[in-house]
Formats: structure tokens, sequence, C-alpha cells
């Protein structure tokens, strides 16, 4: 992975979401809203990651709208135009206003509920509630459909209108229809917040009580750049522990470099991650030696888990260094670039695909669980997380050396 930074640069992998996954990179300069319109035409040309750019001749796009653009209006309805041909939602143009609240998120803070949303099937889902947030509070869960915003059907809604009108003035609110399923519309009416993007907590959820050998961390995202520092104290605070697990539950990604940093801690010279840029250049990234422990692990995902999570579990995962268990991860397998351009607008360039360890291409199909452990909507209701509960089975089993039951289980569903 080339890590050299760029001016502004960040390397990021998360999932479309109101907090982006991407990287940076430096000024494009542009005066007129006809230039700031060509070089996103360049950008895409150059940088794509799709060379055919959905099998169609970019050519002409170029000049389509030379005779309409006046305004920096006109240039952004005609990016947006020319973007959607592409067919990818996580190539697209930020407007300043959209821009400022993206890289704010790396702050560590935004304002609005707390909610990762994405665009899947034509569905607008919620990917995962961020934790210790309203939307959370409220009740939201991974893979909650979003039928109506304040009254409004999301049918053919894109990622940014509804985020736009999710977000908001601290303490007003948003009301929010959801579909779950196999039960009825839901309304909720969720009072809007400035959320402090929170990495690590090192807190047992749902009063579970796991055996005192046993060290519990809870990354809830990769999106801070403290967030492997956040980490490294709380691996560092639980040396007496024999064994750890570590929750990616609802984790939607975030910065890339944190997410092969994080895995450079657990694994000793494997290779972390791939990455194949448009012309099938591949660069591998591989982990220092510099390992902060060997101690057995177990990794918890969901459908929410993206991106960054799929990175980490996957390494972990492909290297037999951990236990993955759970249910199969939500399945982002792209990198895109923000580009920072005039006006304070930018846009977000889908520029690699990245590869696990063993190869596996994981877009639109996620990481599998060794162990697949349900989570129902009773166990919700009653908040008895039978996956963390099983992970702390399987860990103390581990750390006895009874591997019975594990290898028993391996590739097996329990419900």
């Amino acid at each position: 992975m080339r890590l050299h930074l760029k001016k502004y640069g960040y390397l990021w992998a998360g999932a479309l979401t109101i907090i982006c996954a991407v990287s940076f990179a430096g000024d494009v300069f542009a005066f007129t809203p006809q230039q700031l319109y060509d070089n996103v035409w360049k950008l895409v040309n150059t940088k794509y990651v799709d060379q055919t750019n959905n099998h169609q001749n970019w050519n002409r796009w170029r000049h389509k709208y030379d005779a309409q653009i006046r305004t920096d209006e006109d240039a952004y309805v005609a990016i947006d135009t020319m973007l959607a041909s592409l067919n990818d939602p996580y190539t697209k143009f930020l407007n300043p206003k959209e821009f400022a609240e993206e890289t704010s998120s790396i702050k560590g803070s935004l304002k609005g509920i707390g909610v990762q949303i994405g665009v899947k099937d034509g569905k607008l889902l919620v990917i995962a509630p961020m934790e210790d947030t309203p939307a959370e509070k409220a009740g939201l869960i991974a893979e909650d459909e979003i039928v109506e915003i304040n009254g409004e059907s999301t049918k053919g809604i894109t990622v940014d209108q509804a985020a736009d009108k999710i977000r908001g003035e601290e303490g007003t609110t948003v009301t929010l229809t959801i579909k779950r399923k196999n039960q009825p519309l839901k309304k909720y009416t969720i009072s809007r917040a400035e959320i402090v993007i929170k990495s690590v907590s090192t807190k047992v959820p749902n009063d579970v009580k796991l055996s005192p050998e046993v060290g519990y961390i809870r990354l809830s995202s990769f999106i801070s750049k403290n967030a492997k520092d956040e980490f490294l104290n709380a691996l560092n605070g639980m040396k007496d522990k024999q064994g750890y697990i570590i929750d990616l539950r609802s984790n939607p990604g975030g910065l890339l470099s944190n997410a092969i940093t994080i895995s450079d801690m657990f694994i000793n010279g494997g290779v972390i991650v791939s990455t194949v840029d448009r012309d099938g250049y591949k660069d591998t990234t591989r982990a220092t030696r510099n390992y902060i422990t060997d101690k057995p692990l177990i990794v918890l995902i969901n459908k929410g888990s993206a991106s960054a999570s799929e990175i980490f579990s996957g390494a972990l995962k492909d290297n037999n260094r951990a236990i993955i268990l759970g249910e199969t991860s939500f399945g982002k397998g792209l990198v895109q670039e923000v580009n920072k351009l005039p006006n304070g607008s930018g846009m977000n360039v889908t520029i690699q695909k990245y590869l696990t360890p063993n190869g596996t291409d994981i877009n639109k199909k996620g990481i599998t669980p060794d162990i697949e452990v349900k989570l129902t909507e009773k166990n919700i209701q009653e908040k008895d997380d039978v996956q963390l509960k099983k992970a702390n089975e399987l860990l103390v089993k581990l750390l006895k050396g009874d591997f019975q039951e594990l290898e028993s289980l391996s590739n097996k569903t329990i419900d």
C-alpha cells in the first residue's frame, strides 16, 4: 500500500455513509464553473478504477454541457448527472457544505443522529447506528429500511439526499419511518445532536458477564485519527488478560491506515491487505512483525461491519490469527479518494478494490464468519447478546486447550 500522503492526504476505507470512507488528495485548481466540471471529468478519466467507466465512451461527457453551465449550481447538476452514469454510489461530487461535513468527521464530531446509511438494491438502509448516539438510543439497528424521512418517501433517493434530510441543527428532530423484517412499519422521532465520534470502548454491553481472563475491546469506527492510539491503549491496559474479544459489529469503517496499523498489532509478518488499481497493479501491505500480542482472539462481526472492519477481520481470518464469529459482513471492497476542489467542494472517486490476504474480493459478498451465530429480533428486544456470550464461552475453552467444540462448530450456524 502506498501510504505516502499527498497534501491534505489520508487513506480511508469505510462504508458510504453520512461519514464517508475515502482518501484525500491535493488541490485541483479551477476558476470557472466550466473548469470545475472539466476537472471532475479528468479525475474520473485518469483515476477511476474501472477503465471502461461503466462500459461507455467517457469522452461524450466532456463538452456535453458547455453551453448550459454558467454558475456553480449549474456545474453541480451537470457533474451529478455525469457521475450517475458510472452507476457507482461511492463515486460522488461533494458541494461545499457536504465536503465540510465529511472532513469534519475526521476531527471527531458531527451534527445529526449518528447513523450510517447506504443504498442497497434500491433501498435506503441503516448500515449501523453509532455507539451512544440518538440513533442507537432510539433503537435503530443494522438493515433497518428507511422508507420515509419526515413523511416523504425515500423511493429513488440517493445517500446524499437522505443524509441532507436527516442532518440538521442540534436540538431539532427528524422522523424516520422504519421497515424491519417481519414487523409493521414504525415511526421513530429522533432529536439531532452533536455527535462525538468515539472509537474504542472496553465496557461490556448488555451486562454480559465475561470470564475474568477475557479482555473485551469494542471498536465502533476506524474513522478517527486517534483510533489506533485508543485501541493500543486499551490493549496495553489489558495485559493481564489471557485472550481478547474484539467487537467490530456495526463498525462501518474509516481510515485505511487505522485498519492496517491495528491489524499489525496481531499479525506476525503476514499479508494484511492488497489493493488493485485501474491498471491492474497489485500493491500488497504486510505486517511488520512488531506485533503487540499473540494471545488468542475472537472477532465479532455482523451485517453492519463494513470495509475497514472487513480488511481487519479478513486479515486476521486469512492469517489464521483469530476466530471470526457472528454474521456475514456488509461487503464493501472498494477504496475511495477524496479530491479537494475549488470553492470548498470535493469529490470521492473509487480508485482501487482491495483483496484479503488470500486474494478474496469481498465486494458485495462480505466476510463469512468461521462460526455463524445469529442475533434474532427476540435477542435484541431482550438484550440477550448471544454472540458475545458464545464468543466468551469458546474463548475460555480455547484458553484451556479444549478445541473439540470449536472444530465441531467451524463453518456452522448457531441460531
